[in-house]
């Protein structure tokens, strides 16, 4: 089958849903071939970035498939009231592909991301649940936040950002949502020739940072390790290690899990996906010497400064490995609630399933920047009679299509 359009063809659409992946839908003025998707009035599916729902456009395709085509707005024909002037002038068809949403007022990213996050619990898991997304503390603009940045490097030696779906470098003067300390750095007015990508790093609270060049090297300010600052206390971090990008995610991460799971002295808590230790720090406090934090990380770095962190609260113990494959060998430990906060893959049947045998675990606490694999999981917790108690909305990564959200499950009632 021949789809309607192709690659560099200009079509008038109305657009529609905003959906993950920082897209809104849109059909055609063309009638779909064979069993390709049709809307009700019929037409075939287009994704359009730069767009945003309500708003008729000129949109330019820039990739086919069997099902569905993918599109930039290069012109709006008919604007709708949230569209604003992007402040980054790399933030554009053809630009940069780091910002999704610079072309919206800020409230509408944090609606346009509730709406994304409700889309996805209701198709994959079955939940219906209305969704609020809250600023970051102090969030006045959505730029500057960013503490860590990758930027790609071109054949020439120049860095840059990767457009869109592309492998293709951008080369950039400052990027906006970069933490001052990072452009400070200033990697984009230099040449870095033979480097793939230069990776800068900075701690917000202590003005340290580290810059990366392609395979972990450490350059410019020569630091192996940064300290940063979060729930009343300093955080050992390796230089190349995972960290909250924005500089309040882990103080307001760390209070939502406290306020969740609701710890009492004495308990026995589970931190998976653990990284340096932020959550199995907060909890070992929160039980006290009487209780117990068992935490899990697969990452090596990411154990040394666990447990380095974690050193003054002797009774929060580091394993290292894959969660399923440690909870399943020292099993639950009487464990009361847990805190599972994985990368975007989510956590996955395996370990769900160790954790529901038998338990007599009265809360968890899920930690996820990706709500499709969020309510995947929420869907595999179901069949084993959890339920959703509460999700909260976090907007961690202002001007993207990306948000963090808190889910607090609990077995059902019987």
């Amino acid at each position: 089958m021949t789809a309607p359009v192709a690659v560099g063809d200009a079509i008038d659409v109305l657009v529609g849903d905003v959906i993950h992946g920082g897209w809104c839908v849109a059909r055609a003025d063309t009638a779909a071939v064979g069993d390709m998707p049709r809307a009700s009035a019929g037409g075939f599916v287009v994704l359009v970035r730069h767009a945003l729902p309500g708003e008729r456009v000129r949109a330019l395709i820039t990739q086919v498939t069997s099902r569905l085509a993918r599109a930039d707005a290069v012109e709006i024909l008919r604007p709708a009231a949230e569209r604003v002037r992007p402040p980054c002038p790399y933030a554009r068809p053809g630009g940069c592909g780091g910002c999704d949403w610079q072309h919206a007022s800020l409230a509408a990213q944090r609606a346009f991301k509730a709406q994304v996050i409700s889309q996805q619990l209701r198709r994959i898991a079955g939940i219906d649940r209305e969704v609020v997304v809250q600023p970051m503390p102090g969030e006045e603009n959505g730029l500057g936040w960013r503490t860590r940045v990758r930027f790609a490097v071109g054949w020439d030696g120049r860095p840059g950002l990767h457009r869109h779906r592309s492998a293709e470098v951008v080369p950039i003067g400052d990027c906006l949502i970069a933490h001052p300390l990072v452009t400070e750095a200033e990697v984009t007015r230099q040449s870095w020739p033979g480097a793939r990508a230069v990776e800068v790093a900075v701690a917000a609270g202590t003005g340290q940072r580290a810059i990366m060049v392609t395979g972990g090297q450490v350059r410019g300010s020569g630091q192996r390790f940064l300290t940063y600052q979060a729930a009343g206390r300093d955080w050992r971090v390796s230089a190349a290690g995972f960290w909250q990008v924005h500089p309040q995610a882990a103080d307001t991460l760390a209070e939502a899990v406290l306020d969740g799971l609701s710890p009492q002295p004495g308990e026995t808590a589970l931190d998976l996906f653990c990284g340096a230790g932020l959550f199995a720090g907060v909890l070992a406090n929160a039980v006290g010497s009487d209780g117990a934090v068992i935490a899990v990380e697969r990452d090596a770095d990411a154990v040394r400064d666990a447990r380095h962190n974690l050193a003054a609260t002797p009774w929060a113990r580091v394993h290292r490995g894959d969660a399923a494959e440690v909870i399943g060998r020292i099993g639950l430990s009487g464990a009361s609630v847990a805190v599972l906060d994985p990368p975007r893959a989510g956590v996955g049947r395996e370990l769900i399933d160790a954790l529901c045998a038998g338990s007599d675990m009265r809360k968890i606490a899920y930690v996820s920047c990706d709500p499709a694999t969020l309510a995947r999981d929420l869907a595999l917790l179901a069949r084993h009679d959890w339920q959703l108690a509460e999700l909260r909305g976090f907007d961690a990564f202002p001007m993207t299509h990306h948000v963090e959200c808190v889910a607090i499950v609990e077995p059902q009632p019987g």
